[in-house]
């Protein structure tokens, strides 16, 4: 499934009605349909009580077949034009028009705005059919007062937004002054990218992309880029199989690179989850001086203790480690290990003693690199970085508002510039991959808010690559299995109590679901 945009919306639109003639006024006959039978799945009891609010764009016209046709179900509905009725055109006045020429109930907010509170206080469903995709300015009055007012109802009765929610941009998921927070979404052909931007995911609620008779496969016949949206589906024909004759050195052997005297807990995560995932091996290439702690709380795992300095790797540690090289099928950098003196002449040096295995970068290991990411375009294997916003700020010399303001745009960027597959984390994840590829994870919580939550994702990507996923496929899996865990743990566990190894156990419950399907 893809993400759209406004401009990619409108292109569909516009070559289903020039190029293949389905006219305007039958998409949006459809659009309506499919919201009515949403609404009647949705009913929040037996006989609901609808108001529809309509706004003077293709949104309003959606709302007219939605209030009609809600009548002739026996529904008891109302409509009310939030705009005049001369600033209708197109296909939304042509529905006005025949919603008009039966008679159906309407009232008019800028006539009587106490008749308007009324339906409001006595409607069990609202229905924002006010603005659509095309809003991107602050919304002014009277719109601003009418969206407040449904949003004092918001949690009270079921408020469903139709294509987006009222005053919620399209493309960057950004409030556009105030917009509606909707219970459930109703949205046309595909998602909007706005749902899992910025202020988005807390605006669109539950959402469902209907069909309405637009051809996705317009989306190949223009070559139209879009990113693609992470399901269920694409996750399983990227996991990578396992045959059942395998044995350990058959599913690969991670090397987990990482740890300080502050720091014990993050590599070990990294080494379970990597084991947790599939791995036939997990090495733990950790200071010394850790080395009897990890190895009681990781017996699992391989070690090789290696020389520091003031609990952190030092520079024998490269040439203790460099001759075992070889022998791993992907490298897990990063977790725990800290800034220290020297650590950027440290990493330059472990990069060049690779032998072109594919590598995760996470945590501090981004940091030592935010200098020198020349060494990284420059290195002969795959790369894999997966920084949280405030790594991705240092990658790039800016701040966080300013990355999370356009996490599209600044994953793109980098990920082509520095050649690299990026994760970009957050409450929404982004993948980029060097060729311009972009991915969306629909999913995420704020369970995975905690120290090690990160430690377990790098395991995961580094343990399918060493189980042969490539790169895209990696880190598309890796990312929908640690966001579902996420989910899935805070139901049993609460937002507040899911722990890293809660989070391992629940991908390893993904994973069984996965294969019983």
């Amino acid at each position: 499934m893809f993400v759209a945009g406004q401009k990619e919306m409108q292109q569909l639109d516009q070559y289903t009605i020039e190029k293949i003639g389905l006219p305007g006024i039958v998409l949006m006959e459809n659009a309506g349909e499919r919201v009515v039978e949403e609404i009647m799945a949705s009913a929040p009891c037996h006989n609901p009580v609808v108001l529809v609010l309509a706004g003077g764009g293709n949104n309003g016209g959606d709302g007219f077949v939605i209030a009609r046709r809600l009548f002739d179900l026996d529904v008891q509905v109302h409509l009310c034009l939030i705009s005049t009725p001369n600033r209708l055109k197109g296909d939304a006045k042509v529905h006005y028009d025949v919603y008009i020429n039966r008679g159906l109930p309407i009232s008019f907010y800028q006539d009587n705005s106490n008749i308007f509170m009324s339906h409001l206080q006595q409607a069990d469903i609202l229905i924002d059919a006010i603005f659509g995709t095309g809003i991107n300015r602050l919304i002014r009055e009277p719109y601003d007062q009418v969206i407040h007012m449904v949003n004092e109802y918001a949690g009270k009765k079921l408020i469903i937004s139709v294509d987006i929610p009222s005053g919620l941009n399209s493309d960057n998921g950004k409030v556009q002054g105030v917009a509606v927070k909707a219970d459930k979404t109703i949205t046309f052909v595909f998602p909007k990218t706005g749902f899992f931007l910025n202020d988005g995911p807390m605006h669109v609620g539950e959402w469902k992309a209907v069909d309405i008779s637009v051809p996705k496969s317009i989306v190949h016949d223009l070559g139209i880029k879009m990113p693609n949206l992470i399901t269920e589906n694409l996750v399983k024909a990227s996991i990578p199989l396992r045959p059942h004759h395998g044995h350990k050195g058959t599913f690969g052997h991670v090397l987990v690179v990482g740890g300080s005297r502050s720091f014990v807990g993050a590599p070990v995560f990294t080494a379970k989850a990597v084991l947790h995932s599939g791995a036939g091996l997990a090495t733990l290439a950790i200071p010394e001086n850790i080395y009897s702690i990890a190895a009681n709380i990781s017996p699992e795992a391989l070690f090789l203790p290696l020389s520091e300095t003031d609990g952190h790797f030092d520079a024998r540690a490269i040439l203790e480690i460099s001759p075992r090289l070889g022998q791993f099928t992907s490298i897990a950098i990063g977790p725990g290990m800290s800034r220290f003196p020297g650590g950027e002449a440290w990493i330059e040096s472990f990069i060049q003693h690779l032998n072109g295995q594919p590598i995760v970068v996470d945590a501090d290991a981004l940091y030592l690199f935010r200098n020198q990411l020349e060494i990284i375009r420059e290195y002969q294997g795959d790369v894999l970085f997966s920084p949280h916003p405030g790594e991705m700020a240092n990658l790039l010399h800016t701040s966080i508002k300013e990355v999370e303001e356009n996490r599209l745009e600044v994953a793109t960027f980098f990920a082509k510039k520095y050649e690299v597959y990026l994760l970009l984390k957050g409450h929404r994840p982004i993948i980029a991959t060097p060729a311009g590829n972009l991915y969306i994870n629909p999913f995420g919580h704020d369970a995975l808010g905690k120290g090690g939550s990160g430690d377990v994702l790098t395991g995961v990507i580094a343990s399918f690559l060493s189980q042969g996923a490539s790169p895209t496929e990696a880190l598309v899996s890796a990312s929908y299995l640690h966001a579902k865990a996420g989910e899935d743990k805070a139901r049993m566990l609460s937002h507040y109590g899911v722990m890293p190894m809660d989070i391992i156990e629940g991908i390893r419950d993904q994973l069984v679901s996965m294969e019983r399907k």
